[in-house]
């Protein structure tokens, strides 16, 4: 039997919508970015090893992701009030999503079951989605390894021009 390539059930699909609060407490809603690419990206939680290192490497590539016209949102189950010492210790370019309640991440299928020192827990399994000027998934990174992602991202992001 061939391997199959499955596709992911977003992929092509629109973007599903939310509205939410960023790292300043202000009102963010999806179509607010209607004509531009969109990366959103989902991931654990603020200041933890992993997260960090996702979250900078947007940051110090930066000028790559202004080059493209795309904005690059983080989502996580953290606080608007965690957010923000996030973005200022780490001096964040872009916006951070609070989704205390998992609302965004449940419409987007990030929670998994996850183990760390034999607990089992549910939680958000790091994952990016590209989603074009017209509001289209056109691509799903799941279970997302941070080394090298940054520039897949990217290089899915130029694809769309």
């Amino acid at each position: 039997m061939k391997n199959m390539i499955t596709r992911d059930p977003l992929e092509g699909k629109k973007a599903p919508a939310f509205v939410a609060l960023d790292q300043d407490g202000n009102q963010v809603a999806l179509k607010d970015y209607g004509g531009k690419p969109v990366v959103l990206y989902f991931y654990p939680k603020d200041f933890t090893p992993g997260c960090t290192v996702e979250a900078c490497d947007f940051r110090d590539n930066w000028a790559k992701v202004k080059a493209t016209g795309a904005v690059v949102l983080g989502v996580s189950k953290d606080s608007v009030k965690l957010h923000k010492k996030f973005v200022e210790k780490m001096k964040l370019p872009f916006t951070l999503i609070a989704d205390e309640d998992a609302t965004i991440c449940n419409k987007y299928k990030v929670i998994s079951k996850k183990s760390l020192y034999g607990r089992v827990f549910k939680g958000i399994s790091r994952s990016t989605f590209v989603i074009d000027r017209k509001g289209v998934v056109r691509k799903v990174f799941r279970s997302v390894k941070v080394n090298g992602h940054v520039e897949e991202v990217l290089a899915t992001v130029r694809s769309l021009s």
